[in-house]
């Protein structure tokens, strides 16, 4: 699939298939990421890719509200950063872990796997399901599989704000 092409297929994809995504298409959607961005180079993050589904059965336990795709999904990828000392180093790294996250979403959409962001709640629950050490935060999840419902194609009418809404040229 072409960027663009990508970029309009794109969407939350939270019902899968059973079909395993393969290993070295999770490598190339780790790769987007590794080559995201980040402010003063400092990539801060490391990504745990989970496939087993009793470890992603836990996994999801640590955003109930919003991650329960993480479960049945072929596989997630946590993305771990060390704990910001403070609120100008949090913004920075919610900041680079969110260009991560979208280079990630699109490189899945680009192999025709769908994705579904997820926030973490209980960093306890996330801890015990992924192992990373003390002093580490898991900031976001990435569930990945092939959609259950219809395949990524480019959309002709997003569910989005007109363009003239949005944009503004010069000045507001």
């Amino acid at each position: 699939m072409e960027t663009w092409d990508a970029i309009r297929a794109r969407r939350n994809v939270r019902q899968y298939t059973g079909q395993p995504v393969a290993r070295e298409d999770l490598e190339r959607i780790c790769e987007a990421g590794r080559r995201a961005p980040s402010a003063g180079n400092g990539q801060p993050w490391s990504f745990v890719v989970v496939t087993d589904r009793a470890q992603l059965v836990e996994l999801a336990k640590a955003w109930e509200r919003g991650g329960r795709h993480i479960a049945s999904s072929a596989a997630t990828i946590a993305l771990v950063g060390k704990e910001p000392d403070g609120e100008r180093q949090r913004e920075l790294l919610m900041y680079d872990f969110g260009q991560a996250t979208a280079n990630m979403m699109l490189a899945a959409a680009d192999l025709g796997i769908g994705s579904g962001h997820s926030a973490v709640g209980d960093q306890q629950q996330a801890q015990r399901a992924l192992g990373f050490p003390d002093g580490y935060l898991a900031f976001f999840l990435i569930g990945l599989g092939y959609p259950a419902d219809r395949p990524l194609r480019p959309l002709a009418r997003p569910d989005r704000r007109p363009f003239g809404e949005v944009v503004h040229w010069g000045r507001w």
